[in-house]
């Protein structure tokens, strides 16, 4: 999924600054809500991101210049269900379009590998991307987990037939 301005392609080991900066710009207005440990776990360390990228998927948003502006990472978690993690974007390209292209391609990608539901985790802190998600046609699942010592809210999306169903 691209636009006339950027393209979504899978991230390479030479994106990995990139890749972490974009996670740290993206996450440091929200580093007061977060432990040392949850922030560094969001935020990633190049040997964090190495481990991650042995598996997941991470796709990257890059202008037409190289800029990397954006980042997720996805993997079928059984014939069924799908992951999302680390989405983010750059502040000074939110609101462009970067994240629902994004999301599309992550979607799309685990769409093909037969993946009817898909779920990403949130916190709390983080309202506009709970906003996004929910515009989208993710709704929470029930499922609150523990993230560093804030709740981790699941978040689900279905697919029939080949739609999205959206309840609620």
């Amino acid at each position: 999924m691209a636009s006339p301005n950027h393209v979504i392609r899978r991230a390479t080991p030479d994106d990995a600054p990139a890749v972490l900066e974009c996670l740290r710009l993206a996450f440091e207005p929200y580093r007061d809500y977060y432990t040392p440990e949850g922030f560094a776990d969001t935020t990633l360390t190049p040997q964090t991101l190495a481990a991650r990228m042995g598996t997941m998927t991470i796709l990257v948003a890059a202008m037409a210049s190289g800029e990397i502006v954006g980042t997720i990472a996805l993997a079928a978690v059984n014939a069924h269900k799908g992951h999302l993690r680390g989405m983010a974007v750059r502040r000074e390209w939110q609101g462009k379009g970067i994240a629902e292209s994004l999301l599309g391609a992550a979607e799309a990608s685990l769409r093909g590998q037969g993946c009817r539901r898909i779920t990403l985790d949130t916190t709390a802190p983080l309202e506009r991307a709970l906003r996004f998600y929910e515009r989208h046609g993710y709704r929470r699942s029930g499922v609150v987990g523990d993230f560093f010592g804030m709740p981790l809210f699941e978040y689900e999306k279905l697919f029939a037939d080949g739609e999205a169903v959206v309840s609620g």
